[in-house]
């Protein structure tokens, strides 16, 4: 499908005014962070993003309606500066005719890029269970191998295998750490929403929609911070 296609497509839900709009380019997590781009220009706000379709080869992203005022206002304005994006006119932030973002773009481009990349990248990196299901396996292997094979070799070929399990465990996670530690640099706040899975958001920011996913914690964190510029403190004296 041609970029024109997918912008069009992706600007036909957003003329609709949906509360959720739903984008799907093929590919790569760059061109997924691109029309996130353009959609945060019409009023809309990074939501999550997964892998999904024949062998999880689509990056589908979710964009929220941002009910803020001043996303009305950056609406209107890109309206009124693009009137023909979707129809081979200019598209907010990105080169015409492309998805490569315009030299002031750029940033906000990489940070929704790292955004999506961190939550794509939670269903590859491996919790406790896939971890024990994993080298589980691998002594399985060993024990069915030792039926045909000597035990010099069966042990060596389910040691590899455990190896390779061990050595994607890391990758994944030293990634996503570096990841995370960009989105934090760039002013973003780890929290948890109520599956217990690591997102980012802008200080302040709780996703819009149908379920705010962050809304406890939002509120969980101006409380505690209420509560510690509340509390008593005592002064000392000065001294001499």
């Amino acid at each position: 499908m041609s970029v024109e296609r997918h912008i069009a497509g992706m600007l036909q839900q957003i003329a609709r005014q949906q509360d959720i709009v739903e984008i799907a380019p093929q590919g790569t997590t760059r061109k997924a962070a691109a029309m996130a781009h353009v959609a945060e220009q019409y009023g809309y706000t990074y939501g999550m993003a997964y892998r999904t379709g024949f062998k999880n080869s689509l990056v589908q992203v979710r964009m929220y309606r941002d009910p803020q005022p001043d996303a009305r206002v950056r609406e209107a304005a890109t309206i009124t500066a693009h009137p023909q994006a979707g129809n081979r006119g200019t598209v907010p932030g990105l080169r015409q005719g492309s998805l490569k973002p315009l030299p002031e773009a750029v940033a906000a481009v990489a940070v929704l890029k790292d955004l999506i990349a961190f939550d794509v990248m939670a269903q590859y990196v491996a919790n406790r269970s896939q971890k024990v299901g994993s080298y589980l396996a691998c002594a399985v292997l060993t024990l069915l191998l030792l039926i045909d094979t000597s035990p010099v070799e069966a042990i060596a070929s389910g040691g590899a295998v455990a190896l390779l399990f061990t050595v994607a465990f890391q990758v994944g996670a030293i990634r996503r750490r570096k990841i995370a530690q960009r989105l934090t640099d760039a002013g973003y706040r780890a929290v948890r929403d109520e599956q217990g899975s690591q997102r980012f958001l802008r200080p302040g920011q709780h996703l819009p929609g149908d379920t705010n996913l962050f809304a406890a914690e939002t509120l969980a964190s101006a409380q505690a911070g209420l509560e510690q510029r509340t509390a008593p403190c005592s002064i000392p004296s000065p001294s001499g």
